[in-house]
């Protein structure tokens, strides 16, 4: 059994690889060739708490879990990976990059096949890892001409940062980043981050800053407004996201809740018009099928 570092997760996959593999194993779980292992939480009265999360992909294998550990707000992540057909353990990675990766390259996904090819404005909430990570994987997907950044702290000088490397960026308040065609909102934000009516029509909000019940980045005007709301895994999305949990009577439609996966399989649905909310809280098929493409690439 092999113990992957950080390091060589990082040195491991490159932005095709990543998509490549998520891209294939939402494909299996929209398929039904895949199974997810939801989410569990226990903690202490001293505020840390332990997480496991998990997923099995026939077509790779491979089962495995995500376990982390949180405390003051802080993460470490370890990916165990077993051999389906045997159960032997192949290997145990430090997950804190795979974790930075995965996500963002999951709303990658969903922009490829959600945003329209014209769509010239990315927003993003927020100033730290996620923000960051979102920018790197988002920005060369369409041919963006403004970055506008909105964070409680930190976004002029990541604005600046931006700029001193090529990017068109600017820090912006709430309501200009809220009316671009892209917005993400990757924040640490218990309660909406700006007015649903503020968002423009045909825009895609991606929504990836909590998995937590009581936590919320959008509110319940932009949610009734949306044509379509897009998930990772419904179970996922309908036990741990707050802005399903915290929605008012009605305002979450079933009819137009749909999961990623079926949507990367059925590449002709049509998805021009109207609002996309993306909402995603992480699942445990991200980290399996990535820490299986790392343990490839080590171990051809």
């Amino acid at each position: 059994m092999k113990l992957i570092t950080e390091a060589q997760v990082a040195a491991s996959l490159s932005p095709a690889a990543v998509q490549a593999s998520l891209h294939a194993a939402f494909c299996d779980l929209g398929a039904g060739r895949a199974t997810v292992l939801p989410r569990s939480r226990a903690g202490d009265v001293q505020g840390g708490m332990v997480s496991a999360m998990g997923a099995v992909l026939p077509a790779l294998d491979v089962l495995g879990t995500k376990v982390y550990a949180t405390r003051l707000g802080q993460f470490q992540f370890l990916v165990n990976l077993f051999q389906l057909s045997t159960g032997l353990p192949l290997a145990t990675l430090e997950g804190n990059e795979l974790t930075r990766l995965r996500t963002a390259a999951t709303t990658a996904l969903a922009v490829q096949r959600l945003v329209q090819p014209e769509a010239r404005q990315l927003a993003v909430f927020g100033a730290g890892v996620q923000a960051q990570a979102h920018v790197a994987a988002i920005w060369p997907l369409r041919h963006f001409e403004e970055l506008l950044l909105c964070a409680r702290s930190g976004a002029e000088e990541l604005a600046a940062r931006y700029r001193a490397e090529g990017l068109p960026a600017r820090a912006v308040g709430a309501r200009e980043a809220a009316g671009a065609a892209v917005v993400v909102t990757a924040t640490r934000a218990s309660e909406p981050l700006f007015d649903g009516d503020w968002v423009q029509r045909g825009a895609l909000v991606a929504a990836v800053g909590s998995s937590k019940p009581v936590a919320r980045e959008l509110d319940d005007a932009l949610l009734a407004r949306a044509a379509r709301l897009v998930v990772e895994w419904k179970p996922a999305a309908e036990q741990e996201a707050g802005e399903f949990r915290r929605a008012g009577a009605g305002v979450i439609d079933p009819a137009k809740l749909l999961e990623l996966g079926g949507l990367l399989l059925d590449a002709t649905a049509e998805v021009a018009g109207g609002i996309t909310v993306y909402k995603s809280v992480g699942i445990g098929l991200e980290d399996v099928a990535l820490g299986h493409a790392v343990l490839r690439a080590i171990n051809p």
